[in-house]
């Protein structure tokens, strides 16, 4: 028996399964309050969601804590060196806030890209075999930033939670990648993954290799946030706030809509107005690649 569209959509909810590889773009967002806090228990009723400034239905919607598909992307170039220490501080915090049931990889990266585990096993919910894995690579050669991001992109696609998140670990730089910006960002508009990122800057060493707004552009663009720690415990703090976002994240999915202008890239904006609440702020994915145009990129995307 051939089940009605409407039944298909209802069977992704009950399985909390979302991919914009179907009919459906799925919407990450986040929403807080006016002291930053994460706003909990609001209904579909109170979101709005709009394509290119026109109002979409929204055909699914999803609140609360499921397991999560996380990659860290970690820089293991030479600028990081005299970072080393942060650097494991940030990945044991970030491994360490996963659960028992969420899916997790890690890679690491300099002039080449090596993921922590062997290639039949492409996830693992052992946190300390991840944070040994990347503590044994050494720190040297150029920074392949870019192409460690599209790695971990790539990675994610076989993933089975309907949350998904790259955590890149860097000083933002790059000199060595054969992937563009344009190119990880059209690859991350193709999904509904989150992009975080705990950058660590301001050392005397490498600072010419450094790059905040690379980060900083590369997570906002996927409703991300990019976090730069000086001590130790703003790295733990920055760690959890990450984990604290994707456990508070709501999912909306809506049908795109049908038309014939060519476009790309599609704009996405979510409002929300609850009662009670005051002013909230909602972060969310900028837009989405149009389903057969995934393999183009924006001219004005482009580095």
């Amino acid at each position: 028996m051939i089940l009605p569209r409407l039944s298909v959509v209802l069977l992704l909810l009950l399985q909390v399964v979302l991919s914009v590889r179907t009919e459906m773009v799925a919407v990450p967002v986040i929403v807080t309050d006016a002291r930053g806090h994460h706003v909990s228990g609001l209904t579909q009723q109170d979101f709005r969601v709009f394509e290119d400034g026109r109002p979409q239905p929204i055909a699914v919607f999803h609140r609360g804590d499921i397991p999560i598909t996380v990659g860290l992307v970690v820089d293991r170039s030479q600028s990081m060196r005299p970072k080393t220490s942060a650097l494991l501080a940030a990945v044991s915090a970030l491994l360490h806030a996963s659960r028992p049931d969420d899916e997790l990889f890690a890679l690491a990266f300099n002039d080449r890209v090596s993921f922590a585990l062997p290639g039949d096993r492409p996830f693992t919910n052992d946190a300390k075999a991840l944070e040994a894995a990347l503590a044994a690579v050494p720190a040297e050669g150029q920074t392949a930033l870019y192409d460690g991001v599209a790695a971990g992109l790539e990675h994610l696609q076989l993933g089975h939670s309907g949350k998904q998140a790259l955590i890149v670990v860097s000083d933002g730089g790059d000199n060595a990648s054969r992937q563009t910006y344009a190119r990880i960002l059209t690859l991350a508009r193709q999904s509904d993954v989150v992009i975080y990122a705990i950058g660590l800057l301001g050392t005397s060493i490498g600072q010419e290799e450094e790059d905040a707004d690379l980060l900083d552009r590369l997570c906002n663009d996927t409703g991300g946030m990019a976090y730069f720690p000086r001590t130790t415990d703003q790295i733990a703090a920055s760690s959890l706030q990450v984990a604290q976002d994707l456990r508070a994240q709501y999912t909306l999915g809506f049908a795109p809509s049908d038309r014939t202008d060519g476009r790309t890239f599609r704009t996405i904006q979510v409002t929300v107005s609850a009662a009670g609440h005051g002013r909230l702020h909602v972060r969310t994915r900028s837009g989405y690649v149009v389903s057969g145009n995934k393999g183009q990129t924006d001219d004005k995307d482009k580095p």
